[in-house]
């Protein structure tokens, strides 16, 4: 018989039950652990402070002061008695005797007052140690205890719950010292980073609690951190001092504490009680991984970076979007997803309103587009009678509508009608013009009324300031709001309105990575999200179709200047000009010059800002809400190119053709 296989075949099992039960146990002890970390904490702390006040210093101070009131006693006992040995032998209280004897029992009892407050801080400066002053404090209860169950107990009934009481206090002061020191596990993936593993070691309660008051953070206590795909996740227990305001307030000493990166991103917020924070660490995102090319297969606008689940921007008639950004961020790419859904839906079709043409040069072959045109003058025409032929196609609907909501019925004319405009700081500036200055009220119009008959909008900019991308009348009608990295401050209170610091809202934080963007839609959090990217070989192979046109007025085509007749040649009016006291005649202003193709979005803003009568660099930077940096370059530019003028600080437009 073969008795090892037979022991083996035993005691395996047996084995694997106690694996499992001190498993159970540890982890138990685990999560007790934290609870008492504490109380364990401060215990050290005290013992530590009582053993650096042990020094031979205050020891020989302690002896002395320990002689003194020693001697002071024994001169007190003996000036009391020489005074009651007075008294008895005179009755007469002016007697000399009974006066000497009576002013040097005074002077000895306050010297023994002294010499007892002396001896009282020597003790103080030089006290017995934490464990000496435990052994007492229980000897004072254990003692009496065991006497109370001496006494109460009989030969048939022993009375053993005082003795029990006291040695359970014992036992739970042992208890409670053993969990708080005791190590946490942290149990730690094979797959995790170096840098990973370093912090979620020293987010381990343990750790936390004997560095937290080194970096003003006493008062807080970690609870077991977790990796996730969006990184480490960590609880933290706050006391009365605290909250999860506060704790944010100090994320400069909570990076110092664990040793974080510069680059590491981390999150404070509110965790799932009153009395408790929640940090995030940044260290994966759910994204990492997946292809951010869009497919028809792909749902939505992109990936959240937390959970990794899909994020759905709906197309829905009314619900319309502001999407923002700096520029090559991706604002003009976030829109592309849902027109593509469009696109490919028999019920919806796009069109795409592009005052910088680039856009619009792409999807001109299978959508309806305005802002191809090369020339400016043109552009803007076909812009405005655009937003005249949409208003003129709402009314249409609104007379044709037979419920609430419109429903598609085949024909192309009566498709629902997403209308993106990709660069609203342009639509504001047009607005200006005289010619154009209700182009404004006619959006505003179809944003609050053409909900109910098929119509949704999208206004992006890369201005999004209150003066320049996003005006009051943008934002009051816009359902969802989209931002890729923004400058911070003005830009996101713009955007997500004025809690946006406050309550997290934070896209400039993006890191400027293109494409990474925050969604706030419904109940959607903070959490950064990654886009899909449609690839511009993507529209180019969309096949061609015949764009949508509204049945009851089409874009009119903007007439070619007619020849100039030939006629003598005028003398240009003069105008009146003062030269000191006198009026001289003068030739007319100069006009300003055409606006180049191949300006930058900064440059074309700066120039129309000057047009629009704005002198200086501040008065260009309040309009147009770029940092003075920005304006400052980009008048140099302009100045460069003959299109500004300068002399001083004044700035107007050039001579340049």
């Amino acid at each position: 018989m073969d008795y090892t296989a037979a022991f083996r075949k035993v005691a395996e099992p047996t084995k694997s039950a106690w694996k499992a039960s001190a498993d159970a146990t540890a982890n138990t002890l685990d999560a007790l652990a934290p609870a008492f970390a504490p109380f364990a904490a401060r215990w050290d702390a005290e013992a530590d402070r009582r053993m650096a006040l042990r020094t031979p210093e205050n020891l020989k101070a302690l002896i002395d002061a320990q002689r003194a009131h020693t001697s002071a006693r024994s001169t007190a006992a003996t000036a009391a008695s020489q005074r009651r040995a007075a008294r008895a032998a005179s009755k007469n209280p002016f007697n000399s005797a009974r006066r000497a004897a009576r002013t040097a029992d005074k002077a000895a009892t306050g010297h023994a007052k002294v010499a007892r407050s002396k001896l009282k801080e020597a003790k103080k400066n030089y006290p017995m140690t934490l464990r000496q002053l435990a052994v007492r404090v229980h000897a004072a209860h254990v003692v009496p205890a065991g006497v109370a169950s001496y006494v109460m107990s009989t030969p048939d009934d022993w009375a053993m719950w005082p003795a029990g009481t006291s040695l359970g206090l014992i036992a739970l002061n042992a208890g409670a010292l053993f969990l708080g020191r005791r190590e946490v596990r942290v149990q730690l993936d094979d797959d995790l980073s170096a840098e990973e593993r370093r912090l979620m070691e020293r987010l381990a309660p343990t750790y936390w609690v004997q560095h937290a008051e080194e970096r003003g953070l006493s008062g807080t206590l970690t609870e077991h951190p977790e990796i996730t795909a969006a990184g480490i996740v960590c609880g933290v227990r706050l006391d009365g001092r605290w909250s999860a305001k506060a704790l944010a307030a100090q994320a400069d000493q909570v990076r110092a504490l664990l040793g974080m990166k510069t680059e590491t991103r981390m999150q404070i917020s509110r965790g799932s009680h009153g009395d408790r924070a929640l940090i995030v660490i940044r260290t994966r995102s759910a994204s990492d991984g997946v292809s951010m090319i869009w497919t028809p297969d792909h749902v939505g606008i992109g990936v959240d970076e937390v959970t990794g689940e899909f994020v759905d921007l709906p197309l829905k008639a009314g619900t319309h979007i502001l999407a923002a950004g700096r520029t090559g961020m991706g604002k003009s790419v976030s829109w592309r997803p849902l027109v593509m859904r469009a696109v490919m839906d028999d019920d919806w079709t796009a069109i795409v309103i592009d005052p910088k043409r680039q856009e619009a040069i792409g999807w001109q072959h299978c959508l309806r587009c305005v802002g191809q045109e090369t020339d400016r003058e043109e552009r803007l025409a076909r812009i405005y009678g655009m937003a005249q032929e949409l208003t003129r196609e709402m009314h249409r609907r609104q007379g044709m509508a037979t419920g609430s909501t419109w429903v598609p019925d085949g024909r192309p004319e009566n498709r629902n009608l997403l209308v993106v405009i990709d660069e609203g700081a342009a639509i504001v500036r047009m607005s200006k013009q005289k010619q154009y200055a209700d182009v404004l009220d006619l959006f505003e119009e179809l944003w609050s009324e053409a909900r109910s008959v098929g119509f949704q909008f999208v206004w992006a900019t890369q201005f999004p300031t209150k003066a320049v991308g996003v005006p009051a009348a943008v934002k009051e009608n816009m359902s969802a709001f989209l931002s890729l990295t923004v400058n911070p401050g003005e830009a996101e209170r713009a955007i997500f309105g004025e809690t946006a610091q406050q309550e997290g809202w934070l896209p400039s934080k993006l890191d400027g990575i293109p494409g990474r963007a925050m969604l706030q839609y419904k109940k959607r959090t903070p959490d950064p999200l990654r886009l899909w990217h449609v690839t511009d070989g993507m529209i180019a192979g969309l096949p061609k179709a015949e764009p949508w046109h509204s049945p009851v007025s089409t874009l009119p085509a903007v007439p070619a200047p007619a020849p100039a007749p030939e006629v003598e040649a005028v003398r240009p009016a003069l105008r009146l000009v003062k030269d000191g006291g006198d009026f001289l005649l003068a030739p007319p202003a100069a006009e300003a010059p055409a606006v180049p193709d191949d300006l930058t979005d900064n440059q074309r803003a700066v120039l129309t800002t000057v047009r629009d009568g704005a002198s200086t660099n501040a008065e260009i930077a309040k309009a147009t809400g770029l940092n003075p940096g920005s304006v400052a370059r980009a008048v140099d530019a302009l100045v460069k190119r003959g299109l500004l003028a300068k002399d001083g600080t004044e700035i107007r437009i050039g001579g340049a053709a």
